[in-house]
């Protein structure tokens, strides 16, 4: 599908692939607005002045399960040997 340019060398706005074109920028552009209100309501937790997470709260309690999980299974082969070796 070639699109049409003007003499000028701009693409022709009165051709059907123009406005095919227009229109799934369109649809591309809501469906990104869609994802980053997604992304961004998940990071809204409470922070204090300095940027971090505030300790008293949910979110952070959540976050700090998250981590210790991820520590465990990061190590957990470095545990297993530590506990056999006690």
């Amino acid at each position: 599908m070639a699109v049409q340019k003007t003499a000028s060398g701009r693409v022709d706005k009165r051709t059907k692939e123009y406005k095919e074109m227009v229109e799934r920028a369109q649809k591309a552009r809501a469906s990104q607005k869609t994802t980053s209100i997604a992304k961004k309501s998940s990071s809204s937790a409470p922070k204090r002045a300095d940027g971090k997470l505030d300790k008293r709260t949910k979110e952070y309690k959540e976050v700090a399960e998250r981590m210790a999980e991820v520590r465990k299974a990061k190590n957990s082969l470095k545990n297993k040997i530590k506990r056999l070796f006690k």
